[in-house]
């Protein structure tokens, strides 16, 4: 069994390592198709790999391929989807856990003093397999983390990226083993670390300056309650009436609330523009040279393939339907187009492997 992120399997297949006769792949978080940094990489990445997989096929005997399943809870367009990842769709419904929601009117300060109540109750409490309840409080900056962290008279802790590798893993643990009533977190909790909690708490109900789709609030809210832990989950969202976090923001909080719980789900879809198009038909010729546009036509999104190619030519990236060495580098190292001018261009002027950082972290601030 390989188990790894969508980016380091996709690794594997763009640097042509075997990965042996595959049986089956399950893709999880499907729904992620639609976002804008991972998306377009996800969409590719089935298509490499269902390419890898048939060429296996055609090449041994006694294997004919591999079954795939994709697994979400937060698809809008679930019948469409299906069909274009030509798979047979699955509704499954039921909740092993019952969750209870409840909202709660209250300002930055009664936020902080019904947070603390809340934690302590539930931890507090003992389900019937045994097991204490613990919250994650979910808010929208890593300040507010630690100052929400600090406020509660039960043992907590914050968590977030700013954490370094070891803390992280510190704080896992001793949630894991209930020496914590309660983890903070910003949406970097929501992206994959799973904690057994039994209750969830909204202390806002934005990420950073842009409100929560109703996609990642439901992977947030599905984090509490837990099969062979708790009985049921529970779910809270503080909302300030009339709040938002930044002027740009549409709408209040308590507005967001609503049409959050009212759980209309977002449809999923690919969308390209010239880099992304570029950066997956690059990976699809380092993949399968000529049948590159084959692999861009059964993608999700629409990918303008010979757009795509004609600047992939003009960028030295590609010579005929073979990749350069240039083009091994780029697609190898998942370098988008302007990633990859950048370092050209500092290696021409001569600049060291830090600047060369610094610049590509300063580039990604100003986007």
């Amino acid at each position: 069994m390989i188990v790894g992120t969508y980016e380091g399997i996709d690794h594997g297949l763009r640097t042509g390592k075997d990965m042996g006769d595959i049986g089956t792949v399950v893709i999880d978080e499907v729904h992620s198709l639609k976002e804008g940094e991972r998306g377009h990489r996800l969409d590719g990445m089935i298509s490499r790999l269902k390419h890898y997989c048939e060429q296996r096929a055609k090449e041994r005997s006694g294997y004919d391929g591999a079954q795939y399943v994709y697994l979400s809870a937060t698809v809008g367009n679930p019948e469409w989807l299906a069909e274009q990842l030509r798979a047979t769709l699955i509704e499954f419904e039921e909740r092993p856990v019952p969750i209870e929601r409840h909202v709660t009117f209250a300002d930055g300060r009664e936020k902080l003093r019904i947070e603390d109540r809340l934690v302590r109750r539930e931890f507090d409490s003992k389900s019937s397999k045994g097991y204490r309840g613990q919250t994650i409080v979910f808010t929208n900056s890593r300040r507010r983390c630690h100052e929400i962290s600090r406020k509660l008279e039960y043992d907590s802790a914050p968590y977030h990226a700013g954490l370094d590798y070891g803390k992280r893993k510190q704080v896992e643990r001793q949630f894991g083993n209930q020496d914590l009533a309660a983890v903070v977190t910003t949406a970097a909790l929501a992206a994959g670390v799973d904690f057994p909690a039994s209750q969830v708490v909204f202390d806002s109900l934005a990420m950073g300056i842009e409100w929560l789709s109703v996609q990642e609030f439901s992977q947030m809210l599905g984090r509490a309650g837990r099969p062979d832990y708790h009985d049921q989950g529970k779910v809270y969202l503080l909302v300030e009436p009339d709040c938002s976090y930044h002027g740009s923001m549409e709408a209040t909080e308590d507005e967001i609330a609503f049409k959050l719980l009212k759980g209309e789900m977002e449809d999923v879809a690919t969308v390209y523009d010239e880099s992304a198009a570029a950066e997956e038909t690059l990976a699809n010729v380092a993949v399968a040279g000529k049948l590159a546009k084959r692999l861009n036509d059964r993608m999700i999104g629409d990918v303008p393939t010979k757009h795509a190619i004609g600047k992939l030519l003009e960028w030295e990236f590609i010579d005929g339907f073979e990749a350069t060495p240039l083009g091994r580098a780029v697609t190898s190292h998942f370098l988008s187009p302007d990633d990859a001018f950048l370092i050209l261009e500092g290696i021409r002027n001569g600049k060291s492997p830090y600047e060369q950082v610094a610049a590509l972290e300063l580039a990604d601030q100003e986007l």
